[in-house]
């Protein structure tokens, strides 16, 4: 038996282990505050959302794409979903006298997302647009929908139904934020390992020529990615919606840099072909509780842009270091 290479297992099990001894060194620091059940829920509803982004960006990033339309298609989600949710009886709803049920506003958030998912995929795919370019101009075209549909103003005064699926817990211990971050992890996991497009998201990212030569169709499969991740950004806009309990021009504003950082440094390759959903989700996690130590430490937030600029360029610095041998 070979004995233990302490260094390739460091090196296999960077992000756990990056994430457990910031774990400890934040319990040290907030006297073991970080530790505690309310901490961990508070940390848990915050990152909910995020999850949700980081999952599909995550796997775009693996088929060696990205995609920065995510905070404001987040937000286009996010208040579309809303003006379905509106209280009837207020008067500066967007459809107001109109009474929707309950899965309108879910259904349309999603829809929302993954039409502009799809239009990603489209333009990358078939457009042979760089995903840089093609998700900067989509960015653009998300923020104008969404002024133009919500006419700028706040989408506000949501029902207590909608509201609830976000803001409720389990017995009032567990939220369903957490809940639903469980189950869409599973699924994506599943998706990534457990079916033939998920292997085929992995060869393309790894070498899509080769990945053409041994019968994959990339234009198919890199549209389907980026619909997927359309789906979620759609699920986290209602989500972040229905915890608001409303939706402004505002929301969701920066979601990109907080997801693609924490798939980053939850160990997905910008080189592509290499990610796993349990890094990922550990990677939204462990940006979680940086933002959690820094508020704590009375850091101003503006501070928290420079370390979180400076954490992805690290993450990004020694991931080609890793995989500089696959170049």
């Amino acid at each position: 038996m070979k004995p233990m290479n302490i260094k390739a297992l460091l090196s296999k099990y960077t992000t756990f282990v990056t994430f457990v001894v910031l774990v400890f060194l934040l319990s040290i620091l907030t006297k073991g505050q970080v530790l505690s059940w309310p901490s961990a829920k508070t940390l848990i509803i915050a990152e909910a959302v995020r999850a949700f982004a980081a999952l599909g960006v995550g796997m775009i990033i693996i088929t060696k794409g990205i995609d920065l339309s995510i905070g404001y298609v987040v937000c286009l989600c996010a208040s579309v979903a809303a003006s379905f949710a509106q209280i009837p009886t207020y008067e500066s709803a967007l459809y107001s006298g109109h009474s929707f049920p309950l899965f309108m506003p879910i259904i349309a958030g999603i829809i929302a997302g993954g039409l502009f998912g799809l239009f990603n995929g489209v333009l990358v795919a078939y457009g042979k647009l760089p995903p840089f370019i093609a998700t900067l101009g989509t960015m653009s075209i998300a923020r104008g929908f969404q002024l133009i549909y919500t006419k700028a103003a706040v989408v506000g005064s949501l029902t207590g139904e909608f509201k609830s699926i976000a803001q409720n817990s389990i017995g009032g211990i567990f939220p369903y934020l957490g809940i639903y971050v469980v189950v869409i992890t599973i699924l994506v996991w599943v998706l990534l390992k457990h079916t033939k497009q998920g292997t085929n998201f992995y060869a393309i990212g790894g070498n899509a020529q080769a990945a053409r030569v041994s019968g994959i169709n990339v234009e198919r499969n890199l549209v389907s990615v980026y619909f997927y991740a359309g789906l979620l950004y759609g699920c986290a806009g209602v989500l972040l919606a229905g915890r608001l309990g409303l939706a402004n021009a505002l929301t969701a504003n920066g979601m990109e840099l907080d997801a693609i950082a924490a798939v980053t440094v939850g160990g997905v390759s910008q080189s592509g072909g290499v990610g796993t959903v349990g890094g990922m989700i550990i990677g939204v996690f462990t940006m979680g509780l940086i933002n959690y130590g820094m508020s704590f430490l009375s850091i101003d937030s503006y501070y928290q842009l420079l370390v979180k600029g400076a954490i992805i360029i690290a993450a990004v610095f020694f991931d080609m270091k890793k995989y500089a041998k696959r170049a």
